[in-house]
């Protein structure tokens, strides 16, 4: 991960908008169908526009969700995503190489 690179969000402006048009039309298609005059909801409005427009509603919503938010997107500016990259320290120079320390054997802990 590049160090100084913050995350975005997921959803753009453009995002949410598509997604409250959708749910705003998704709306119109179940209050459409409730507007129906015929019984059971069998005329026009409950069979055919109705579901046209939930429908429509959801091809907008998927839409909402696929489209990218582009350059657009807002950049998350929290204290715990901004400070999460750490810094890395400068090396130090190299030193003469060190022999490792010698293990002393141990007796076993346990008991026969």
């Amino acid at each position: 991960m590049e160090p100084n690179t913050t995350p975005r969000f997921a959803f753009g402006p453009r995002n949410y908008r598509l997604m409250f048009i959708g749910l705003a039309v998704l709306a119109a298609g179940f209050i459409t169908m409730t507007l129906d005059s015929e019984d059971y909801g069998e005329g026009f409005l409950g069979i055919t526009l109705g579901p046209i427009l939930l429908a429509i509603g959801f091809l907008i919503e998927f839409w909402a969700i696929m489209t990218r938010p582009g350059t657009s997107a807002p950049i998350a500016h929290d204290t715990t995503t901004t400070s999460t990259v750490p810094s890395q320290p400068t090396p130090a120079a190299p030193s003469a190489p060190v022999a490792p320390p010698v293990a002393t054997p141990q007796a076993p802990t346990y008991k026969r």
